[in-house]
């Protein structure tokens, strides 16, 4: 199921990352579930956590933060 709004995506993602990470990892969901279709959902999760790594790093603290 995509999702309209940040505030739709699951509580554990919404808890760890930032509002920006969220956006990405929201459009990149989005446009993975539309391309995978909806069998998929586990390879679209896997294509968002994915677009987030590519600008965020996981610090040992549990803080994510934008790579430079």
């Amino acid at each position: 199921m995509p999702y309209a709004t940040n505030s739709d995506l699951p509580a554990p993602i919404r808890r760890v990352l930032p509002h920006h990470a969220q956006d990405i990892y929201r459009a990149a969901f989005n446009s993975a579930y539309e391309h995978y279709g909806a069998d998929h959902e586990s390879t679209a999760h896997r294509v968002a956590w994915a677009a987030v790594k590519r600008h965020y790093v996981h610090v040992a603290s549990g803080v994510w933060l934008p790579r430079s």
